[in-house]
């Protein structure tokens, strides 16, 4: 008994301009047989075949498949329908770039959503009963047209079609293959299926069911050959999942490798723009390290310097605000201002102050040691200020104790590095005045506790040992500046603020520099010229992405074909926007790994060649700059396939499978 009527063709009409092409066909068809279409060339037989599935969008009438008129469909719905229908080819449209197997299962696994695993076994079953499972890891170039039309056939029938269309299925075929493939197509119309196939051949035509015979547009002939193959309505059919996203790329992957000459130099391209990025980044992670190890190594970062403020010598007001700042020890060398216990006491009741400390100095100091002497330019206290990093070998000096800097002092004194120095007694000498205005030296000796290492060529004493020598030649200690501590670096800055706010009958007191603010300021430097670096980078990084625009609108040339096999397989509009979309992402991925390993390589080699200026890593990588370098590919990657991406999916499918 057969089954309801499958598609109807109501009053079907096809034109282009003035060339009508089908003119009021009317025709119903059910499962279970094989409905071979017949007659001369131009009657319009393709045309009416690509009407059924809506590749071809009629010019008037109605096209009712089960009861639904495709033609008042959207676009979304009618690729529902079209997944029912399997489609097999004259000229094969098979995928060069993918095995027999992978050709077969692309409809399970990209239709109809199944995993890899059940697909392949899908798979193997359909080739099996096209006689093809011993071709599975073939590629179709080593196939005869014979075993091309069988895996095609497989393929139709992997989706689990409730139709088969085929457009002269066997025109490219010699006798002996005819006959299989006819036979073929006759066991699947047994399995309850409707095959509705367009042919020259009347031998072809009468190995079906039934044939109809198309003539100027028209339907002239219905003739039944026999009678249909029941229709088991009870049978299970594959149903359709959303494709997913990892398929996408599965399936871009494999073009990704048939084109992988191109797609390397793409690769290579796009990499050379991200590593730059990367490794200027690395570059200005190093340098900002490095200078802020030297400026802490030098100072205290929590420090805050304050001399008395001196008209015209700020003109700004603060040390955030513009104002020129001279390095820490310049201002400790000023030395003609002295502070009062009350200035101190200010300072110290003020909001994040934790010490503040009086500095001492003196300048012009003759060391000697043995026979040997030279010229401290300045002789400091010990203070907080001071960092115990800035001494390179021993401690800070203790009561009776020196350190002397090691470049300008201990070298002078001893050859090499002035370790040696070290638990040795030296004498310090300079001329100051005493309370009487008489100028007076001032004579010590200290034992060498320690050898600094600082780019301000500092020479530190005890406070305790220095202001006792002083007091011994009847000199005053005079404070020349304070070392104010701050809880944190962070709030460094808002003490100094509120030191220069103090005001004495409304005048301005002091003169605060923080020391972190120094090193905001060389941070600030170092990201502008990495910013800059980076946009030198980033120059290159817009080639890279219109060498991938580039690339991938050669891409959809070079598969405008399989653009319109995918979309007669059943394939949507967005399903091809995410396949080239996918493809562009494993470029863009790719790139960046290959950017990444480069830089680490070129960051091990360039801090081996640097440590013989100085023993510090100067591009320093971090797992952030490699984070930023990937999300670029991908931004890059997504923007420059996005258009291409667009263009495929928008392709007319009849377009593009007339392309060779």
């Amino acid at each position: 008994m057969e089954d309801k009527t499958m598609i109807e063709i109501k009053d079907l009409k096809k034109s282009f301009g003035k060339n009508i092409i089908l003119d009021g066909v009317n025709e119903e068809v059910k499962k279970g047989q094989v409905i071979c279409v017949i007659g001369p060339s131009g009657a319009g037989k393709s045309t009416f075949l690509r009407c059924l599935n809506l590749l071809e969008e009629p010019s008037a009438g109605a096209v009712l498949f089960e009861g639904q008129n495709l033609v008042e469909m959207g676009a979304k719905e009618v690729q529902t329908v079209r997944e029912k229908m399997g489609m097999v080819f004259q000229g094969f449209n098979l995928f060069p770039n993918m095995t027999v197997l992978d050709n077969v299962t692309l409809a399970p696994i990209k239709v109809k959503g199944m995993d890899k695993e059940q697909a392949q076994k899908l798979g193997h079953q359909l080739l099996s009963e096209v006689d093809m499972d011993d071709k599975a890891d073939a590629y179709p170039l080593s196939l005869s047209g014979g075993q091309k039309q069988r895996v095609a056939i497989a393929r139709a029938l992997a989706s689990d079609p409730k139709i088969i269309i085929a457009d002269e299925p066997t025109g490219a075929l010699d006798a002996e293959n005819t006959e299989d493939v006819l036979k073929i197509l006759d066991e699947i119309a047994a399995e309850g299926r409707l095959v509705i196939a367009v042919t020259h051949s009347q031998h072809v035509a009468d190995s079906g069911t039934r044939i109809v015979h198309l003539a100027e547009g028209q339907i002239d002939g219905d003739e039944r050959l026999r009678p249909a193959y029941p229709v088991d309505k009870n049978k299970g059919r594959l149903t359709s999942k959303p494709l997913s996203f990892e398929t996408s790329l599965s399936t871009a992957y494999k073009h990704f490798k048939f084109h992988f000459a191109r797609n390397l130099l793409i690769v290579a391209g796009t990499a050379i723009g991200l590593f730059a990025v990367i490794l200027f980044s690395g570059l200005g992670n190093g340098v900002q390290g490095y200078v802020n190890k030297q400026v802490n190594d030098m100072v205290n970062p929590r420090s805050v310097i304050v001399t008395q403020y001196v008209k015209g010598s700020d003109a700004s007001g603060g040390s955030d605000s513009g104002a020129s700042q001279q390095s820490m020890m310049a201002e400790l060398s000023k030395g003609a201002a002295t502070f009062k216990q009350s200035d101190v006491q200010k300072i110290k009741d003020l909001s994040d102050v934790t010490a503040v400390q009086k500095i001492y100095t003196a300048a012009n100091v003759t060391i000697t040691a043995g026979k040997k002497s030279t010229v401290a330019q300045t002789l400091t206290n010990w203070n907080n200020s001071s960092t115990n990093s800035s001494i390179k070998y021993g401690h800070k000096p203790g009561a009776g104790e020196v350190v002397l800097d090691q470049n300008t002092v201990a070298k002078k004194l001893q050859k090499g590095s002035g370790k040696s120095l070290i638990g040795k007694t030296v004498t310090l000498s300079y001329t100051a005045q005493n309370s009487q205005g008489q100028p007076v030296t001032v004579k010590f000796t200290a034992k060498v506790a320690g050898i600094s290492s600082s780019s301000v060529g500092a020479t530190y004493v005890n406070t305790k040992t220095l202001t006792k020598a002083m007091k011994d030649q009847s000199v005053k200690p005079n404070a020349s500046s304070l070392a104010v501590t701050a809880n944190t670096m962070e709030n460094s800055k808002s003490v100094a603020k509120q030191i220069n706010k103090i005001k004495t009958n409304h005048k301005r007191v002091f003169t605060a520099n923080a020391v972190s603010s120094m090193i905001s300021r060389i941070e600030t430097y170092i990201s502008l010229i990495t910013n800059i670096l980076s946009g030198v980078a980033g120059i290159s990084l817009l080639v890279s992405a219109l060498m991938i625009i580039v690339t991938m609108y050669m891409s959809v040339a070079d598969r405008t074909k399989e653009i319109g096999i995918l979309r007669a397989l059943g394939e949507s509009k967005k399903d091809i926007r995410r396949m080239f979309i996918a493809e562009s992402l494993i470029i863009g991925i790719f790139s960046a790994i290959v950017a990444t390993v480069i830089a680490f390589v070129a960051q091990a080699g360039f801090n081996a060649a640097l440590s013989k200026i100085a023993t510090y890593a100067f591009i320093q990588i971090t797992f952030g700059n490699v984070v930023t370098v990937f999300v670029i590919a991908l931004i890059i990657s997504l923007l420059a396939a996005w258009l291409p991406a667009r263009h495929a999916a928008a392709l007319n499918p009849i377009d593009a499978l007339a392309v060779d």
